[in-house]
């Protein structure tokens, strides 16, 4: 085995960084690099670069910054080690002998509570018990093969035997009943068929028992929030749906966990649910992360399209292309789907309309176009939806639509467009106005000539050779390391890698907050010995002043004259260049 470093070189020169975040976020190609939303901050506009030529990423905004393996460490909240097992298996390297320890958690038992009901339930719906639990599914169109890919049980009738099993295996009471497993001391779920609820990383952390006979009770018992399952932090399917929503380059949004399913019956698993909550901060991220594609499937009732109508706002509102599949008759995509089949499904699927078209559709419902008042608001009310459509040949069309139906002047709907838009962009534009001031941090001349300095060694090997040759001093502490690091590597390996090098000074935290920092800043990366000769003068005049407060506050603590003297003499010398 090579060492760790050199394999971990060895990997990354095999994988192209812009594959591996291109799996995770959307990202589009501007001239020679890429373009996304940046995962790790709330990020509205794409604000992360890629660039396949240095293969590494920078958002310039957080300043998230790194290589493939800092990347996937971050992304999946994995160590270095998960991170190179990962790449190498995928690419075909041998890493049989990187071994990685599990990180244990407050949260494994708890887990591992919830994996083993899985398994139970699983387990009772195969065996005699499941009989009449089956014949419900099949009626209702899922397949053995559904029930093993969402992993779907059956809890049993006036039992306590989950109960019992998990007291047996040392788990306390207290806790079953605090996770939602237990109710006073018995099995929360009886007689129900049981569908696990996964957290983003596709864990188990509830569980939703849905009745199959007719008993008077609930239709569905969901799992409680609980410490692991917080509903407002997670999209059902969404562990599933990531590799699917970047091959379809679309998310398709859903209201309930057997909508997914069922879409999935027929093919589509692009999908999430929303389970049930209003759209979250948190989801929403989340959503980003799949696509900015997003397609909204929700409910045909009342309900449901006053959710889409909200959802589809806030998601435009984010800068995110918004389409909706508008269902009739008050239908759910699972009863869609068992009503009309699978090809009327997928006509809708693949022609969704964009959600300002919906929304105005919908505006045009229950108006009494007789009333002159109902028929004004109306033309406002889409005149005010059509600001936020970004193509002006659309706008266009709308207004030309609006004149002719109701006998209007162009220009007059025009002039009232315009009027709302200026009222639309005006408190769009303070906000953004405070945001950039907040994040501005001014830099003296002494760091960017620092930073710059310490650029130009990460991309020319001139700057490196001539740091080295003038003995120059950085002012800070962990400049001098950086430096240091980035000599001795070039020395090792005859050039400077950025990629590579992110990977050698992994393990020094403090080191990679200042590349970040210095790869984030933009600086120029071509330069002549004459302008770094520049930068060396401005951080040669930082030290001598430092020097020189450092000598002047000596000098007001001294008592004797003479040693005044030298003072003031060394004072004279480090002015004038000596």
């Amino acid at each position: 085995m090579l060492m760790n470093n050199d394999l971990a070189n060895e990997i990354r020169r095999k994988i192209d960084i812009v594959d591996i975040i291109g799996e995770r976020i959307p990202l589009v190609a501007r001239g020679k690099n890429f373009f996304g939303v940046c995962p790790f901050h709330d990020d509205s506009n794409p604000s992360m670069s890629v660039s396949r030529e240095k293969q590494i990423y920078t958002c310039f905004s957080c300043h998230a910054t790194g290589n493939v393996f800092t990347f996937l460490m971050d992304y999946e909240h994995i160590d270095f080690k998960e991170a190179l097992r990962y790449l190498g298996e995928r690419v075909g390297v041998n890493v049989s002998g990187i071994q990685v320890k599990h990180k244990s958690t407050k949260y494994d038992k708890l887990y591992d509570a919830y994996d083993f009901a899985v398994k139970y339930y699983q387990n009772n719906l195969s065996s005699s018990y499941g009989r009449g639990a089956k014949a419900y599914l099949a009626s209702r169109g899922i397949n053995e093969e559904i029930i093993k890919e969402f992993e779907i049980g059956l809890s049993l009738e006036s039992k306590n035997d989950l109960t019992q099993l998990l007291v047996k295996k040392n788990y306390d009471l207290a806790v079953l009943n605090r996770i939602g497993l237990t109710s006073d001391d018995h099995d929360i779920y009886n007689d129900r068929i049981m569908f696990p609820l996964y957290d983003v990383a596709g864990k188990t952390v509830g569980f939703s028992g849905r009745i199959y006979k007719e008993t008077g009770q609930n239709k569905y018992l969901n799992t409680k929030e609980t410490e692991i399952f917080k509903k407002g932090e997670m999209l059902y399917h969404y562990h599933v749906a990531r590799e699917e929503c970047r091959l379809k380059k679309s998310v398709i949004v859903m209201e309930g966990f057997m909508d997914v399913i069922r879409a999935s019956t027929i093919g589509i698993k692009n999908t999430v649910a929303l389970m049930g909550t209003a759209l979250t901060k948190e989801q929403i991220n989340l959503l980003k992360r799949l696509s900015n594609n997003i397609v909204l499937c929700l409910d045909g009732d009342g309900p449901g399209v006053h959710a889409a109508i909200g959802i589809g706002d806030t998601l435009l509102e984010q800068g995110i292309e918004v389409k909706v599949i508008s269902l009739p008759d008050n239908d759910d995509p699972d009863s869609f789907i068992l009503k009309h089949g699978k090809e009327r499904f997928i006509g809708l699927v693949e022609n969704p309309v964009n959600f300002s078209d919906f929304k105005i559709a919908k505006l045009r419902e229950n108006v009494d176009f007789r009333s002159d008042l109902e028929k004004a608001n109306y033309i406002n009310a889409v005149l005010k939806e059509t600001t936020l459509v970004n193509d002006p040949i659309r706008v266009e069309v709308v207004l030309k639509r609006l004149a002719k139906e109701f006998d209007l002047s162009y220009n007059t709907l025009e002039m009232r467009f315009n009027d709302f838009k200026a009222q639309k962009e005006v408190p769009k534009h303070q906000v953004q106005s405070v945001s950039f001031k907040e994040k501005v941090v001014k830099k003296d001349k002494y760091i960017k000539a620092v930073e710059q300095i310490l650029y130009f060694m990460l991309n020319n090997d001139m700057a490196v050779s001539q740091v080295e040759r003038e003995r120059l001093i950085f002012p800070s502490e962990e400049s001098r390391a950086l430096s240091s690091e980035i000599i001795y590597y070039y020395k090792k390996y005859g050039s400077i890698n950025v990629a590579d090098f992110y990977t050698y000074i992994q393990d020094k935290e403090n080191l990679l907050i200042l590349l970040n920092e210095i790869l984030a800043g933009n600086y120029n990366e071509k330069t002549t010995k004459e302008e770094l000769f520049e930068y060396f003068k401005v951080v040669r005049d930082y030290g001598i002043n430092q020097e020189i407060k450092r000598l002047t506050n000596l000098m007001k603590k001294e008592v004797d004259p003479l040693e005044q003297a030298k003072i003031v003499e060394k004072i004279r010398k480090l002015r004038i260049g000596e």
